[in-house]
């Protein structure tokens, strides 16, 4: 999405990045905003507004079982028209540590406060699209969206086994 509205994003990739952005809020007068935390404002980027009420008002029943369905995984769960090619992603709430940040103080051996993710999913996406409160394996579909969106973040899996084994079974339902 931001690449199709002309706005400019910097990739940090280095360990020290996050850590020294918690500090740098601004740049040569630019405030500088995390794409990955919280909900993001897209302001005047955001030119689909109506539309994308009118779909939040569609998808809120889905989204509230959703929520029924990923209680104690996620802090919560909402729509989200930043996404383009994925069907969902992880993202920290405002006040909290990011999942990056966490795995990172753990393996300096320093206590991260555990915090629940916020997913975030994408109304646009066929996945999305075709996932239906009705559906006998519904539960499963939420968990597997949940932990894809959790592996493209870098994180690991607290079941890999659970994983492959809600995937399986999945993939031999369709």
């Amino acid at each position: 999405m931001f690449r199709k509205k002309g706005v400019e994003v910097l990739l940090l990739t280095d360990r020290v990045d996050e850590w020294m952005l918690s500090f740098l809020n601004e740049f040569d007068g630019k405030p500088l905003q995390s794409i990955a935390r919280g909900d993001l404002d897209l302001g005047a980027l955001n030119d689909e507004k109506k539309q994308q009420e009118k779909v939040g008002e569609e998808f809120k029943p889905l989204v509230e079982k959703m929520k029924e369905a990923l209680e104690g995984k996620a802090k919560d769960l909402r729509l989200t028209f930043r996404l383009t090619d994925s069907p969902s992603c992880l993202v920290a709430d405002e006040g909290d540590m990011s999942g990056y940040l966490q795995r990172m103080l753990k393996a300096a051996g320093q206590n991260a406060p555990q915090a629940e993710p916020i997913l975030e999913v994408n109304p646009e996406h066929p996945l999305v699209k075709a996932l239906s409160a009705e559906n006998a394996n519904f539960a499963d579909w939420c968990h597997l969206l949940f932990d894809q969106a959790l592996l493209a973040e870098g994180g690991q899996l607290d079941d890999p086994a659970s994983f492959v084994k809600r995937t399986n079974a999945l993939l031999l339902a369709r």
